[in-house]
């Protein structure tokens, strides 16, 4: 591992894998947080319901560890997405309103996880999975909650906590960004 991927500055992890490390770490975190809510409403959507999207039995623990591991890869994608210069950008521009204008880039990554959960869920629970089971051959009106506001609060949830870890992991002083409105 070189001596630039393992430095810590003083907010959070800096160099170029930084962004995946602190993505992985927080969608496991935010997957967690995520699972424990579920699991405390309806326990069989994560021991029943998860491996079953794969046509996996429910056997120990499986359904927590691809429940975790969608999180990593979620975590790892929105690492990417926000690293990148134009929604880095966006989220350091200088705004002229007073209430985001005094917010950092911290609260603002933190409110990017957010938007990502609701976005995650708009997209995989509400319009992935039920084409994917269907495609199994299994009852689209299934056991998951696709419309289920467990569903969305988890997945607002995910993405919040995702949005923390990540903001307090990852240095984002070191990228090179420049607002995408501005010359």
């Amino acid at each position: 591992m070189s001596t630039e991927q393992s430095e810590t500055a003083e907010t959070g992890m800096s160099g170029s894998g930084g962004w995946v490390v602190g993505g992985a770490v927080g969608g496991a975190i935010g997957a967690l947080a995520f699972g424990a809510l579920v699991w405390a409403l309806d326990p069989a959507v994560v021991q029943a319901a998860i491996p079953a999207i794969y046509g996996l039995d429910p056997v120990g623990i499986v359904g927590w560890g691809i429940h975790v591991a969608h999180g990593v890869v979620l975590g790892v994608l929105f690492g990417f997405l926000v690293t990148r210069e134009f929604i880095l950008g966006t989220l350091r521009m200088t705004v002229e309103t007073d209430a985001l204008s005094r917010t950092g880039v911290w609260l603002r990554v933190v409110a990017a996880g957010f938007v990502f959960g609701l976005s995650i869920w708009a997209i995989l629970p509400v319009l992935v999975l039920p084409a994917w089971v269907e495609a199994l051959g299994a009852d689209p009106a299934g056991e998951f909650p696709v419309f289920a506001a467990e569903s969305l609060v988890g997945h607002l949830l995910f993405g919040t906590v995702l949005g923390l870890v990540f903001a307090t992991m990852v240095d984002l002083t070191d990228r090179l960004a420049t607002p995408p409105l501005e010359e």
